[in-house]
């Protein structure tokens, strides 16, 4: 082999030599950039995710909206602000009892159970009329939705009369229905219209449902609770008679029996 043909041969090869390390070169360029690339992607979906949760951590809850919204539907059978003065009885009656409650509130279902048939009746006599004042605050204390969505179903229950209104406010609070203070399970709208159902004028009553389900008056139960809270009252249950504390006679205590409820009645009464 002449030298001058070993020189191409060995010129050919490390041209060969060149143009593959090119490649692999060129191979290894684009290998880091879609790595590079991926990890943008990684990152920025990572921190969209981030930034999603954030957001999502940080919008209002649906009971939050319903409390600041301007345009409220208040039930049938109210009055005053965003219908929040709820008023049962003869309008003759010259007294006014008002009446605040948390529907979560065990001590409300044990006054309610002894006592609330005592006040329906004086207020069918027209002995007085009732204000009602629903409060939420235990929702807080216990965390949940129970009392917010109760008083809401209350009002769906006002908006077909004030007699369903009383006699539904009877069963969420009887010894058969009402939970443990620790059990939300007003939250649930499925057990709302199964306590609905032992009430005639509620029971199959597709408004009524409607109105539950759709969370009509859920501002409007909002706005109520937003009235307890400045009421000054600071427990359930709690008794006024034209503002004046209805309590058992030396104590701050509301009555709890029906011969406390009548002492304390009859002189709120005579006052």
């Amino acid at each position: 082999m002449s030298a001058r043909n070993s020189q191409a041969k060995k010129a050919a090869a490390r041209e060969r030599l060149r143009e593959e390390r090119e490649r692999q070169a060129k191979k290894d360029r684009m290998r880091r950039q879609l790595v590079v690339a991926c990890s943008a992607v990684a990152v920025l979906a990572v921190a969209g995710g981030i930034g999603y949760a954030v957001v999502q951590a940080n919008k209002p809850s649906h009971w939050e909206t319903a409390a600041e919204a301007k345009n409220v539907t208040a039930p049938k059978n109210t009055s005053g602000a965003n219908g929040t003065t709820v008023v049962i009885g003869s309008p003759s009656a010259a007294k006014t009892l008002e009446l605040y409650e948390d529907s979560r509130c065990p001590v409300c279902a044990t006054f309610e159970q002894s006592v609330g048939s005592t006040i329906e009746k004086d207020v069918q006599a027209g002995k007085y009329k009732i204000r009602y004042v629903g409060a939420t605050f235990i929702d807080n204390a216990a965390p949940g939705e129970g009392s917010k969505n109760a008083l809401s179903a209350l009002g769906a229950a006002l908006d077909v009369s004030p007699e369903a209104f009383l006699k539904y406010k009877a069963a969420l609070y009887s010894a058969k229905f009402h939970p443990e203070e620790n059990e939300d399970k007003f939250a649930e709208d499925s057990y709302l219209l199964e306590v609905a159902d032992s009430v005639p004028a509620l029971k199959n009553n597709a408004a009524f449902k409607k109105h539950v389900e759709d969370g009509t008056f859920d501002a409007w139960a909002m706005k109520m609770s937003k009235t307890f809270d400045d009421s000054g009252v600071t427990g359930t249950p709690s008794l006024r008679m034209d503002g004046k504390p209805v309590t058992v006679q030396g104590t701050d205590n509301p009555p709890m029996t029906t011969e406390e409820f009548g002492k304390a009645i009859t002189a709120a009464l005579a006052s």
